[in-house]
This record gives C-alpha cells, sequence and structure tokens, in this order.
C-alpha cells in the first residue's frame, strides 16, 4: 500500500510592524496579590494565553497582549499595548522567537518590575540543519527546498511552535507555574495546585492521542508552513511543509510539486487551517480531486475560546479525529 499523506495549508502572514508611540508616558507600578489586588498578568498570544489562565486560576489576572483572533505573525502593537504592558508584574511569552516583536516593545515599556517567563526555556527544540550545527538542536524533517536562500527561518534557527506537542506543553505549564510563584509567592500553592490538574490534563490527552494515531505510525501529511514537526515527532509521523514561514508565497514550482507529490502518493486530504484563505491551495484540491479537512494550529482563535483553558484539549482532540479521517481512517 502507497504511503498515505496528507497536506495542510495556511494563508501568507501580513508583514509585522511596530507602533511604538507614547512610550514617554510615565510608568505605572504593578501591585502584586499580597497588598490584596490580584497580580496582573500579559500573555501574548493564544496558546500562551490558555496555558496561563489555567495556572493563575484566581491568583491573577490574565489580559492577552494580542487578540485572540489575531496570530503573532499579524500583531501590530498600539500605545493601549504599551499602557497595557506598563501595569503588568508579569509578561508570559512562547519564545523561540514566535513573537520576533515583542523586544522593543517591552523596552518601550520601561518597567523595569516586570518579569518576563519564557515558556520554551529548557525544552529541546526542532531546528534547522543551520541551526542544528550552531546551536545543538535537534533537527526536523522537511523538504530539501527550505535549504535556499529564498525560503530561510524567518522564525530564526529553531522552531517554535511546540505547544502542540502536549508534552512539551506540560514542560511550558510548569515554567508558567514555576515563573508566577517566584513573582507572586503569596499564592504559591494555587499556582501550584492549578498546573497541576491541567497537568493530568494534557498527560491525559497525550495518551490518547498516541493510542488513536499508533495505526498510523510513520505516515507523513505536508503543511502549508512549518508548524507540524513537534506533533509529527511526538506521534511518530512526518512532517513536511511547502515553505518554512507563512509570511512566504509558495511559487508556481512549490504548487507543481505537491501536485505531483498528490498523485505519487495517493494523498487522501489536504488539511488546511482555519485562518487559510489561499484560492491556489482550494484549486489545486479541486482540481487533484482531493478533500479538505482542517487542523487547527491553535494560533489564532475566538474570544469565548480564550478564556477556557479547556480550549487547547478540545481543539487537539479534533484535530486528532481530523487527522484520522484524512489518513483514511
Amino acid at each position: 500500500m502507497a504511503p498515505i499523506h496528507v497536506l495542510l495549508t495556511r494563508a501568507g502572514a501580513i508583514s509585522l510592524s511596530l507602533l511604538l508611540a507614547a512610550c514617554g508616558a510615565p510608568q505605572q507600578k504593578a501591585e502584586s496579590s499580597s497588598n490584596g489586588t490580584k497580580v496582573p498578568v500579559v500573555t501574548t498570544f493564544l496558546p500562551i494565553t490558555l496555558f496561563t489562565r489555567a495556572v493563575a486560576g484566581e491568583c491573577a489576572t490574565v489580559t492577552a497582549l494580542i487578540p485572540p483572533s489575531t496570530g503573532p505573525h499579524d500583531f501590530q502593537a498600539k500605545p493601549g499595548d504599551l499602557a497595557t504592558l506598563r501595569q503588568a508584574r508579569v509578561l508570559v511569552k512562547n519564545g523561540l522567537e514566535m513573537e520576533s516583536f515583542l523586544d522593543k516593545l517591552v523596552t518601550s515599556t520601561g518597567n523595569s518590575e516586570l518579569a518576563v517567563i519564557d515558556s520554551s526555556r529548557g525544552i529541546a527544540t526542532i531546528g534547522s540543519p543551520e541551526g542544528e550545527a550552531e546551536h545543538g538542536h535537534e533537527h526536523g524533517s522537511g523538504p530539501d527546498h527550505g535549504q535556499d536562500g529564498d525560503h530561510g527561518h524567518a522564525h530564526g534557527a529553531v522552531n517554535p511552535h511546540i505547544w502542540l506537542d502536549p508534552l512539551r506543553a506540560v514542560q511550558q505549564v510548569e515554567t508558567i507555574r514555576d515563573g508566577l510563584v517566584k513573582a507572586d509567592p503569596s499564592c504559591a500553592e494555587g499556582y501550584k495546585r492549578n498546573a497541576a490538574a491541567y497537568i493530568a490534563q494534557l498527560q491525559q490527552l497525550n495518551s490518547e492521542i498516541a493510542g488513536k494515531l499508533k495505526p498510523y505510525s510513520g505516515k507523513t501529511f505536508i503543511a502549508f508552513h512549518d508548524f507540524a514537526p513537534y506533533f509529527a515527532e511526538r506521534y511518530g509521523l512526518k512532517a513536511e511543509f511547502l515553505v518554512d514561514v507563512p509570511e512566504l508565497n509558495p511559487s508556481p514550482a512549490d504548487l507543481q510539486r505537491v501536485a505531483t507529490e498528490v498523485r505519487t502518493t495517493q494523498l487522501k486530504a489536504l488539511l488546511s487551517e482555519p485562518q487559510e484563505g489561499q484560492r491556489s491551495f482550494n484549486t489545486l484540491a479541486k482540481d487533484l480531486g482531493v478533500k479538505i479537512s482542517v487542523f487547527d494550529p491553535l494560533e489564532t482563535g475566538s474570544l469565548e475560546s480564550s478564556k477556557d483553558p479547556g480550549t487547547y484539549l478540545q481543539v487537539m482532540r479534533r484535530n486528532t479525529a481530523d487527522l484520522i479521517q484524512a489518513f483514511g481512517g
């Protein structure tokens, strides 16, 4: 039987820009929960917001810097974002250059009391061959066309999409927990208790996904951009990609290469992201007689979904079910 492949697609992202207006406004110091008020915590984008809300519980107020409907690739800072960061005690980010705009924005606030939690700290990463040689990172699979100058890794030497592996997500939650305990020791037991409960759910999620995907071990799926290697590595799948980063658009040669792969490997479905809007891939699917399904990388979501840490669990279970269906299961 020929190997089954799956294609995930995504629209090109809008280029980032920073609006650093009002950077000279006076700094407002944030209060700690030890003074009777909840610690103000700011997060970056959706998965980091979900993980932080799970740990914070009633101990802190969590505000997303990036609206949940906006991905980190599309974010443009406003003066109000500077005010939010000036009043924050803690900032939680994914790290690994996913939020490439953040350093300049934080510097412009002048908030010397802001504690920054990098949730990627200590996590084994997957990177390009160049990144592996320079930084000693693991190397994930991907097509050779990612090596040329036109398809460089705009995120840096490593792939930043660590949250799509539930066990790496456990590590992120642990790092967020430790950072909040350090910043707000008055609620240490609450942070630890909340984190333990959520980690148990993540571990259960991992067990469920592993069991369901075991029959498809070794199968390959192709992503539009390189967001899938951590998920693939965890569950014994192979992830390849069309372009390295979503800012790049596929060339005619890219489309032809994918079309050839679809025909030769009996690809069953194109898995597009919810944010996808590329007509070229819809047309390609129609021309090749291939179905379209969805894999949500959780870079964006609704306002309501961003308030519930269970959103991560729900979306990952749905992704697994859709992937199995695309594999022909």
